[in-house]
């Protein structure tokens, strides 16, 4: 397949899973009854395999490896903490400060792993400000 169609579906299922995963944090946090509704649910997971199979393609395409490319890590580790506060910050029942807290940290976390994906360096936007 061609790395620039796999790059666009990869970079539309990043801006998919972030709108999603706001509007979902953003409705837990309100007591909307839609996220727990089945297509809120599911979705997510079709969207994040997306997500997952492309970004596997673009690094097996670019014979790319978390070994050779610190930056490639970085984004996995950060991908990682990006997991345990979303799943954290949508789980109902916890208490809505700490709901709050993990939604805005792992946006954060987002935001930080897309700066890693633009700069190409373990540190994303933290790189540019230290110069």
């Amino acid at each position: 397949m061609d790395y620039f169609l796999i790059k666009t579906v990869h970079q539309t299922a990043v801006a998919i899973s972030f709108a999603g995963f706001f509007a979902r944090g953003l409705g837990g946090l309100q007591g909307a009854g839609w996220v727990r509704d089945r297509p809120a649910r599911t979705l997510p997971h079709l969207v994040d395999s997306v997500l997952l199979l492309s970004a596997l393609w673009l690094a097996w395409s670019l014979r790319l490896s978390p070994l050779d490319a610190p930056w490639l890590l970085a984004k996995i580790v950060g991908l990682l903490a990006y997991i345990a506060l979303g799943a954290l910050a949508l789980r109902p029942g916890r208490p809505r400060r700490l709901r709050a807290a993990a939604w805005a940290a792992a946006l954060l976390a987002f935001g930080w792993i897309v700066s890693v994906a633009l700069t190409k360096h373990p540190a994303g936007v933290l790189s540019v400000l230290t110069r």
